[in-house]
């Protein structure tokens, strides 16, 4: 079997990360040009490289032969054929073959088609990359010029356990249901649970319009293509100057939706380590999850609970304690993720372990929703880990009474529907009758309303304005 050969291009081309030749320079000779074309060829990479034919097509896959001793798990092959050259990843290693996972669909790839191996594809953002969109290879993706490379970042791991930073500073998001009841702290890592529809991109760009980051990154994994610039432009609107956007749309491969998140994690973990405050959003985790799950059956890994492999259970927690705070001397990544639970159902595998991951989680229900209530967060369902550290006493004392009267009111609503509630006998319940309704129209807001500055004065000011027509019936 050939392990290398020739690479037979029409001309002898460059090694990938140099640019094209450019017009000789004033004051040189030809013997100038003699020096640049001896250094292009003295690169083992132009003339061999270690690679292979393809012997088995699939959909999702292609199968290599030729390259096994020289390959390793994540290395990025080039396939070439008639359309042109396309990359893929290696995700598993055979004795006489390998298997790759094409970024693009495999359609065109062919019997006996040359796949090469080559460098792989580093991130190295650069400050300048804020206000643009790219795809998951790091390429741009808004139509705009050349993207400006930084340092490239290899494969990078969670800080160690001990020399992370300890979370303990708060921050308003400006949502008033989310600061009263589920307040985030900086390097927090939150979940946004719901169903299709109930509204987590809307909240998820109210929450990036937050003044308190000086950095945002979104990854949108898996969304509809029709959507992503409504979102960017639209939704996210002032904050996208500051706003660095990965997108994998859904008719990408597997591949490409499975690194988005990977890339939007490397880009904040650049800004953070510039000492940023860099808030990550992606929309959504579960959507990469599927992605792991497609790539793994393709390999051939056996299902273990509700058609998902164990590796997906070992990949997300790899990705997820990348964000948090980062060591002394950097800033920190506070994470958001919206978690697409299948069906409504919120014990859902990835659901369920996604949960047991983050710092706290926000839920939307859809009856809420229905009920014409926006955000529809569900405030006795949510919770934040890292609440107390955001509180002060009063607050804290505050949301607990209100989750009380809450829940009061939400365990009686059958009983008074059936008008067995008789007013006078339970004053805390009279309490919750009368006043829940009110603190739900205070919760009320839309991405159209500015941002809440103090949430627990709103609440009181509103509270106030509606008893204030009964004290005045009373007198």
């Amino acid at each position: 079997m050939v392990d290398a050969f020739y690479d037979q291009s029409e001309t002898p081309a460059a090694p990938d990360d140099e640019p094209a030749a450019e017009p000789r320079p004033a004051g040189e000779t030809p013997l100038h040009d003699l020096e640049r074309i001896f250094r292009r060829f003295s690169d083992e990479r132009t003339l061999l490289r270690a690679g292979g034919r393809i012997v088995e097509i699939s959909p999702s896959h292609f199968r290599v032969s030729g390259i096994s001793a020289k390959a390793r798990l994540g290395d990025v092959v080039e396939h070439r054929s008639s359309s042109g050259a396309r990359a893929g990843e290696i995700v598993r290693i055979g004795p006489d073959d390998v298997l790759v996972a094409p970024f693009e669909r495999s359609a065109d790839a062919g019997i006996d088609d040359p796949v090469f191996l080559r460098d792989a594809y580093g991130a190295a953002p650069h400050e300048s990359w804020r206000g643009r969109v790219i795809d998951s290879l790091g390429r741009p993706a808004d139509g705009k010029d050349r993207l400006v490379d930084g340092t490239p970042r290899g494969a990078t791991a969670p800080p160690s356990a001990m020399s992370r930073q300890r979370v303990a500073t708060g921050f308003r998001t400006g949502v008033r249901v989310i600061d009263i009841f589920t307040p985030i702290c900086f390097g927090q890592r939150l979940g946004v649970f719901a169903g299709s529809g109930v509204g987590k991109s809307t909240l998820l760009a109210m929450l990036a319009s937050a003044d308190a980051f000086d950095t945002v990154v979104v990854s949108l994994v898996g969304e509809r293509g029709r959507e992503v610039r409504e979102f960017l432009e639209d939704t996210i609107g002032p904050a996208l100057a500051k706003t660095v956007a990965v997108v994998a749309t859904s008719d990408e491969s597997a591949m490409m939706r499975k690194r988005a998140p990977d890339m939007a994690m490397r880009v904040a973990e650049f800004f953070r380590d510039r000492g940023d405050r860099v808030l990550l959003i992606i929309d959504s985790i579960t959507r990469f999850a599927h992605a792991l799950r497609e790539v793994a059956i393709g390999i051939g890994e056996p299902p273990v609970a509700r058609g998902y492999p164990a590796s997906v259970f070992t990949d997300l927690p790899k990705l997820l304690e990348r964000a948090g705070p980062g060591i002394d001397g950097t800033g920190s990544i506070t994470a958001i993720l919206s978690v697409l639970v299948d069906g409504d159902d919120h014990n859902d595998p990835v659901a369920d372990s996604i949960r047991g991951i983050l710092d706290g989680h926000v839920v939307l229900s859809r009856s809420i929703a229905e009920q014409g209530r926006y955000p529809p967060v569900d405030p006795l369902a949510s919770i934040s880990r890292l609440a107390p550290k955001a509180w002060t006493r009063e607050q804290r004392v505050l949301a607990e009474r209100l989750k009380s009267m809450i829940a009061r009111f939400e365990d009686t609503r059958d009983i008074r529907l059936l008008g067995a509630y008789q007013p006078g006998t339970d004053p805390e319940l009279d309490q919750a009758v009368r006043q829940v309704p009110w603190i739900y129209e205070a919760l009320m807001q839309s991405p159209q309303d500015d941002p809440s500055p103090d949430p627990f004065t709103d609440l009181a000011r509103h509270l106030k304005s509606k008893e204030q027509p009964v004290d005045e019936a009373s007198e």
